[in-house]
């Protein structure tokens, strides 16, 4: 099946880049991440993303209430039905987000070297001369010479709906600045990111403990996106933060790196968080752009040897208003497949863009292609060097059962886990063929009442590159005796045969628990 693998550092038949791709049951290995919102928040909307290949829905807190978002969830629950696809929940926060407050939302025309003031005094109406914010602390942390960036979305690279200030001077409260280029925001709300200014204000606001707390918690949310994650203590004070609220202990934290001081304790916030969000529409202010890639890059190949999902955004902004992304951005998500990101992640292209679920395609398209070309045998290599000797006893299972994956071309790798770690250290070694994780239930008391894990677990794979999870029968436990975990094994291929990625003949490697012992077998699959 995966015979054909390309690598890109062998001559490719310029004749084969155009043969019609193979269609496949799942869209890509790469995960997508979708950001509901008025144009992807109907049934049939949400069905079409999910469908084309969504697997985490995220939910964006900075703006819309609760009841607004908890609508949108209901339909995406009748959704996943209906597809029958998985799909986990993402909630965004919104951190110490500075924003400009339009309350008339009328138009707001700004002239390039034309002089706006930027003040906290939010009963004041915006104006092209005037805009109110939500900070009082802004004209302590600028001095003239800074830049400050406006926009919705932060829409980089579309300057007629952003603007760029030049801080001019400061006049007690207020901030006096240098308008850039000439621009129109349209809009209630608009980000305002300040390049490289340290903006003191928590991490985890009030508004985002209350959100978590009640909106949170009644949906037993799988992800928090950790906004403007700045120090390994954020990560920290937001888990215990979820300790505290139930079944939210397991919600796992993913550290949004946005701003400079989150890149220069990149080291310590990987090692507390449970994934990264490379948030580059921030960071490509704060960021020279030249310097943009190279953070990508390294970035991702620390998340890669630490086994820890890597999620990248802003990689479509053209397909909000285009059914085709420009050349670049599509040589952009290929070169975050090659670079060993775990997911991408769509915000306004699925929130308000025009095409969600053409964008979602679109995306899972480059992100298939990019992976027949992604060079598995160095990358490989690569892990096993970084990661030494002696390997640790799960480590070295991974390892193995992916490399007689590779050897025997097997079309499948299935393992049980109950935690789900063995099925994430699987896919840090990136195996060319897809990953089954079934999850055994655990049985798990509090004292009053006993319940099974296993569904947070299956869920937050849906994130992980290669990994396809399914829920197994609480009856048959993960260490239990070989009949039943044949069972279990039996419904896991018919799964697989259901689904298209197992047919006859084909080889399966399976990895298990037997008693103590963790074992890696091939079966060759008959009639």
């Amino acid at each position: 099946m995966h015979s054909n693998h390309l690598l890109l550092e062998e001559p490719i038949r310029m004749a084969s880049i155009l043969e019609p791709s193979k269609p496949s049951f799942f869209p890509a290995m790469t995960k997508i991440v979708g950001t509901l919102g008025p144009k992807s928040r109907s049934v049939e909307v949400i069905s079409g993303c999910l469908l084309a290949g969504m697997s985490v829905a995220r939910f964006d807190f900075s703006w819309g209430d609760p009841e607004y978002h908890q609508e949108t969830l209901e339909n995406l629950k009748v959704a996943i039905k209906s597809t029958k696809k998985l799909c986990a929940v993402m909630l965004d926060t919104v951190g110490p987000e500075l924003q400009v407050v339009n309350k008339s939302e009328k138009a707001i025309s700004l002239k390039e070297n034309g002089s706006v003031v930027l003040t906290p005094d939010q009963g004041q109406e915006a104006s092209s001369e005037l805009l109110p914010i939500n900070f009082d602390g802004l004209s302590s942390a600028v001095k003239k010479g800074d830049t400050i960036f406006i926009g919705q979305y932060l829409f980089t690279g579309s300057e007629t709906t952003s603007v760029w200030l030049e801080v001019d001077e400061v006049k007690e409260n207020d901030v006096v600045c240098v308008i850039k280029n000439s621009a129109t925001l349209a809009g209630s709300l608009f980000t305002l990111h300040g390049s490289q200014i340290r903006i003191d204000l928590p991490t985890l606001s009030d508004k985002d403990k209350e959100v978590i707390s009640s909106w949170g918690t009644t949906n037993k949310i799988d992800f928090l996106s950790l906004s403007y994650t700045r120090h390994a203590q954020d990560v920290r004070e937001a888990r215990e933060f979820l300790s505290k609220l139930g079944d939210l202990y397991q919600t796992q934290i993913f550290a949004k790196i946005e701003t400079i001081e989150g890149l220069n304790h990149f080291d310590e916030i990987l090692q507390v968080a449970d994934g990264i969000i490379l948030s580059r529409g921030n960071l490509g202010i704060d960021l020279p752009p030249e310097k943009v890639f190279l953070f990508q890059k390294a970035a991702l190949y620390k998340c890669n040897m630490a086994g820890k999902p890597a999620v990248v955004t802003r990689v479509v902004d053209s397909m909000t208003d285009n059914l085709r992304p420009t050349r670049a951005e599509a040589t952009d998500v290929a070169n975050a497949v090659l670079d060993g990101s775990d997911a991408i992640l769509l915000g306004a292209e699925t929130l308000r863009g025009l095409y969600p679920i053409e964008t979602i395609s679109t995306v899972g398209k480059i992100c298939s292609e990019a992976e027949k070309v992604f060079n598995q045998d160095l990358y490989f290599k690569k892990t096993v060097k970084y990661v030494g000797e002696p390997m640790t006893h799960l480590e070295s299972i991974a390892s193995s059962a992916v490399r007689a994956a590779i050897k025997v071309k097997a079309s499948v790798i299935i393992c049980f886990t109950s935690s789900g770690r063995a099925a994430r250290l699987i896919s840090k070694y990136r195996p060319t063929m897809p990953v089954l994780s079934v999850v055994i239930p655990r049985l798990k008391t509090n004292q009053l009442r006993w319940s099974f894990s296993g569904a947070f677990e299956a869920r937050q794979s849906l994130i992980i590159r290669g990994l396809f999870p399914m829920l197994a029968d609480p009856r048959h436990p993960a260490e239990s005796t070989s009949a039943t975990n044949e069972s279990v094994l039996k419904v896991a291929l018919e799964h697989g045969k259901a689904a298209g990625i197992i047919k006859s003949h084909d080889r399966v490697v399976v990895c298990q628990k037997v008693g103590d012992a963790s074992v890696v077998k091939i079966i060759e699959l008959e009639d």
